[in-house]
């Protein structure tokens, strides 16, 4: 039987994430680190922020809205993945 394990993330608020960014400069490029598994960084895949917005989702009949970023890969050279 496969091991399991409980993964409970500690998500950050507006406010964290403004304090964050209070000391950096407006022209600053945001990177996000995106985990391979979850909780494991050790070899994250690296991403910049192309967009921010609330998104409405609707689960289990009960529509609510959460604000959201959008990653993207970074700028470079890509083959086109053939289907």
């Amino acid at each position: 039987m496969a091991e399991t394990f409980d993964h409970n993330p500690q998500v950050w608020t507006a406010g964290r994430l403004r304090e964050a960014l209070a000391a950096l400069p407006d022209e600053t490029p945001i990177h996000i680190g995106v985990a391979d598994s979850p909780g494991d960084f050790d070899s994250y895949g690296d991403h910049v922020l192309v967009a921010a917005e609330p998104v409405e989702l609707e689960i289990g009949g009960e529509a609510f809205v959460q604000f959201t970023l959008f990653a993207d890969a970074l700028a470079g050279v890509y083959h086109r993945e053939v289907e």
